[in-house]
């Protein structure tokens, strides 16, 4: 199991470049005397190497109603229904197993976070609140439970609260995958209370200071320059390191989300040129057959477009793109807050384009739902 959990941590990365190595640990496994339970964790890696979530979605969500206890096809089926967008089974795959789990049985902490991240995409902010914070209390390292509370503050603009509880418990930025998206939270609540200082210190320090080359990660430094900008915050030359580190993954065409946020950085550092290798990764992608075929083909190329467009000041194609996917654009995964981009450069573009009575219908839209989420 040690080789099959490696070659999850890898392909959960989401990199093309992570791939060989997962293959190499799956081929190791294979190789080894196996039970039929990690056979069918071997299936379900296969499935994915081949691209084909869904399915391997669906192998995992199988061997989870015959084996409830295996937290690791539990945490990979999560996160899978993450990087796939479907909240459903973001919180069910989770629910289902919940009855069989117990104080008692290790690793309960991590199913209760597993399960309030769920709970709040699904917006069961209040009992996904409740049960994020028992298992951080249970575990305070829990990062995923940390993060899942995050969520719900964000959602629920709770802003002092936010910060409260991010800086509150040092525990979760030690060892962690999960560390920089947490302080991507926490830069979150800062920019919405416009502490433009804050955000860039948490940005230049451990958001992104250490010059990470791991996509999840610059997903959140693109998205954190992104949301500055739309402010009208000053950046500097931060764009151009960060569209550095993505250059080598330009090409790939693994992940339309991946793609989205990496085209920020190349359109707004002025790299033509590796926008020109993402183009072509995306028409590539969009020829295969596997599922990100369909990322990339309904929501990812769209979105590229969209932020091109919006560099280059055609606001009115930026908002004639965003239209187009915003209503769908979960197809391409991530979390509410994450997509949440998507609308707010939507109503920043409506505005530049001089489309104010649009910009206006989308504010209220935009007030409507946050008083809705504060009242869950």
């Amino acid at each position: 199991m040690g080789h099959v959990l490696h070659a999850w941590l890898y392909l959960l990365g989401t990199e093309a470049a992570a791939l060989p190595v997962a293959r190499a640990s799956r081929d190791r496994a294979l190789a080894l005397p196996h039970n039929e339970r990690e056979a069918r964790h071997l299936h379900a890696l296969g499935l994915l190497m081949d691209g084909r979530w869904y399915a391997a979605g669906r192998a995992l969500e199988d061997l989870s109603v015959d084996y409830p206890h295996d937290l690791l096809a539990l945490q990979a089926g999560h996160q899978i229904d993450f990087f796939t967008g479907d909240a459903r089974m973001l919180r069910d795959r989770i629910a289902r197993v919940l009855p069989d789990w117990s104080l008692e049985v290790p690793g309960y902490h991590a199913l209760l976070g597993l399960y309030a991240f769920g709970l709040e995409e699904s917006g069961d902010y209040r009992l996904a609140e409740r049960l994020g914070r028992e298992a951080v209390a249970l575990q305070p390292d829990d990062a995923w439970a940390q993060h899942a509370v995050a969520h719900v503050l964000e959602m629920q603009g709770r802003r002092e609260e936010g910060i409260a509880w991010m800086r509150g418990n040092p525990a979760w930025q030690q060892d962690s995958m999960l560390a920089v998206h947490n302080w991507w939270h926490l830069a979150l609540h800062h920019l919405e209370m416009d502490d433009f200082d804050s955000v860039l210190a948490l940005f230049d320090g451990p958001l992104n200071g250490h010059g990470s080359t791991l996509a999840l990660e610059l997903i959140d430094a693109s998205a954190l320059l992104w949301r500055l900008q739309l402010r009208g915050v000053e950046v500097g030359q931060r764009w151009s390191g960060v569209a550095e580190r993505w250059a080598a993954m330009a090409a790939d065409g693994c992940y339309a989300f991946n793609d989205f946020h990496a085209a920020m950085a190349f359109a707004c550092a002025g790299r033509d040129d590796l926008l020109n290798l993402l183009h072509d990764a995306q028409r590539r992608a969009c020829g295969r057959a596997d599922d990100n075929a369909r990322f990339t083909a309904l929501v990812g190329a769209p979105g590229v477009a969209a932020v091109e467009a919006f560099v280059e000041g055609d606001h009115a194609r930026c908002v004639d793109r965003l239209r187009g996917i915003r209503n769908q654009a979960q197809l391409f995964g991530g979390s509410h807050a994450q997509r949440d981009l998507i609308d707010q450069t939507l109503i920043v573009a409506a505005q530049r384009a001089g489309q104010q009575g649009l910009a206006r219908a989308l504010q209220r839209e935009r007030q409507m739902l946050a008083e809705q989420r504060r009242m869950q």
